[in-house]
């Protein structure tokens, strides 16, 4: 399991304001992006290396 000891969560900018479905991304730690349900602050994490998480990203924003 990953140390995600000093994780800065935030939450991600397309998460609405209406208490739904919340993401967030703590990517202020060495070699890891880690993400979790908002809404379940203590429940699973997933956890990607920075170049997956930026393939993500990019093939989110090209819809696939």
């Amino acid at each position: 399991m990953a140390d995600l000891t000093g994780a800065k969560w935030r939450k991600s900018t397309r998460s609405g304001s209406n208490g739904g479905d919340c993401v967030e991304v703590a990517d202020n730690l060495p070699g890891l992006v880690a993400v979790r349900d908002s809404k379940d602050s203590a429940g699973p994490v997933l956890t990607f290396t920075p170049t997956a998480w930026a393939s993500f990203i990019q093939a989110t924003k090209i819809g696939h």
